[in-house]
Order: C-alpha cells, then structure tokens, then sequence
C-alpha cells in the first residue's frame, strides 16, 4: 500500500515548524569512533527531534561523515550508543524508515526519471505514491527524461526525491547543492523547508555555511571528533563578539582602534573595517570628528566568521 502525504503549497523563507517539545527520533550517546590509531568521534553525543532541520558543520575530518555512517548503521561505535527511532540503525526495519542523499550515490544515466523513482519506491514495504515524490522533489515537467540528459540542479533534485520514496521520518542530506546555480540553490532550499514542514527529521552537512543559516534550526560544529559548540544559527553566531562597520572616513586608524568597545581594525582599500561590540556608539563618535564619513554599513557577524573563530580556537 502506497503513502499519501499532503504537502503544504507554499512554504515562506522564515518557516521553521520546528517545536523544541517534539521527540527526538535519533541519538549518539556517548560515542567514540576508533579508526586504529585514529580517534574520529571522541565521546559525542547528540540527539535530532521530529521535524527538526540540523546542520552539522566542520573542517574535513572532523567527524561529519562518521557520524552520519553511524546512524545510517553502516558503521558501529567502539564506544556508546546508537539509535533511530528507538532502536538499532542497523535493524532492517529501521532502515526502511530512513532516507539518505548522499555526495558517493551514483544512479544510471540511461533511465529515465520515473523509471528510477518506481525503482526505489519498489526497495519500501510503504512508500509514497510517485505522484508525491515529484511533487515534494520538484520534480515535475523531466520525469520522462533521461537521468543523464539533466542538468546538475535536476540531477540533485532527482537524488533527493530518491531519498524520499520509502517517505521516511529520518533524511539525511550531505552536501545536497553542491555543484548548484544560485536558482536551483534556493529551489532545493524550499523542497528541504517542505519536508521539516511534513514532520520529518532532516541532517544537513554543507560546506554552504549560508545554507546552515538559512535552514536550520539548530547548528553543531565539530572539530577532531568533538563538539565545540550547538545551537541556533543565532546563538552560533553570537559567539563571535562584536559587530562589523565597513565606512569611508579621514579619521586615523590608529585614532579608531582606540575607541571604547573596538576590537580590530583594518584598511580596505579606501574604507576601514572596524570590528566592535557597540558599534553605534563607535559611529557616532566618528561622525562627531569627520562630518565627510560616508558609505557606512554596519553588520552583523556571519556564521562564516563563528566557524571560523571556533574551529580555529580548538585547533590551537
């Protein structure tokens, strides 16, 4: 018997269905991962919750792919537990409830769309009707075309809605736009809103730290098998001290660094970037000393710069 699911029409830029009451549905508890002598999770524990968005970030090698091999049931741990919705990822059962996009899947390029959905559905003792799979993939107008007739976002698109045939609680994304125009990019963001908006659990990686903030609801950044730091993109970024003023002034950039509050300045060209933890008060000073100060701006920090400042802190 085929799933039927009703998917929401739209789903706008903000949507985050997420609630932090829901239950969590996977768990590494106390993990440590041993490769001889190569520690590549090193006691982490982690748990993702229904209908939940979680990007796990991190340096190459850090941990990432380990991580999601074991809750794929690929791998087991050397130490600690694992699960997925309640029991073992390694269960044949469990593993028809899990979905997987994976940068090593590899599918011919001589059938066409639909002849590989109805493949993939046919793995599923349940799996959602085609009609569905293209819907929530985007995959409508090129189900009659040749996998390798399409482009690299169709191509994506079509991997994902493979991911999703045994309609499973449990996704795991890795790297799904790479290789990505910035249309198809956005694209591909809505379809991953519309399945957090269907109640299913989703693991992003992405080296797109853009595509972290905008998707997810919670962020884990890993470095050498540990977990430096998780929470909202919000409370990720807020670890990194200190907004951003881009201007145009006359004033000397020693005179600048030593205003209260600033942290770093630097000379771009004909503009100073000036890092500081109250930088309105910071402005209104220079404006007092340069009436001629323009094409100001003033930002706040990127998750790019938290990544940044944390995997770095933990290499020292």
């Amino acid at each position: 018997m085929s799933a039927t699911i009703l998917v929401p029409e739209s789903i706008s830029d903000g949507f985050q269905p997420f609630s932090s009451g829901s239950e969590a549905i996977a768990r590494l508890n106390s993990v440590t991962k041993r490769y001889e002598a190569n520690i590549a999770l090193d006691n982490f524990s982690f748990e993702i919750h229904r209908g939940e968005i979680v990007s796990l970030l991190g340096p190459n090698g850090a941990g990432k792919t380990t991580a999601i091999r074991l809750l794929l049931g690929l791998i087991s741990p050397t130490a600690g537990s694992v699960r997925v919705l309640g029991h073992d990822p390694r269960d044949s059962q469990t593993r028809t409830r899990i979905g997987a996009m994976l940068q090593i899947a590899k599918v011919p390029d001589n059938l066409r769309v639909r002849e590989h959905i109805d493949l993939f559905r046919s793995y599923y003792p349940n799996p959602l009707i085609v009609d569905e799979v293209v819907r929530i993939a985007g995959l409508e107008g090129i189900e009659e075309k040749m996998f390798g007739k399409l482009s690299g976002g169709q191509k994506q698109r079509v991997l994902l809605g493979l991911a999703l045939c045994g309609d499973p609680d449990l996704v795991f994304l890795d790297e799904p736009t790479v290789g990505m125009d910035i249309e198809a990019r956005l694209n591909l963001w809505e379809q991953i809103r519309v399945l957090s908006a269907l109640g299913k659990s989703v693991l992003l990686t992405t080296h797109y730290l853009e595509e972290a903030d905008a998707l997810a609801n919670r962020i884990i950044v890993l470095n050498k098998g540990m977990m430096v730091a998780q929470g909202t993109p919000v409370q990720i970024k807020s670890q990194v001290s200190g907004r951003t003023i881009r201007c145009v002034t006359q004033l000397d950039i020693d005179f600048v660094r030593g205003l209260p509050t600033v942290s770093e300045v630097t000379a771009d060209r004909d503009a100073l970037i000036i890092t500081a933890i109250h930088p309105e008060s910071v402005v209104k000073t220079m404006l007092q000393r340069d009436l001629t100060l323009h094409d100001l701006e003033i930002s706040a920090p990127a998750l790019e710069d938290a990544f940044l400042a944390l995997t770095k802190s933990e290499s020292n």
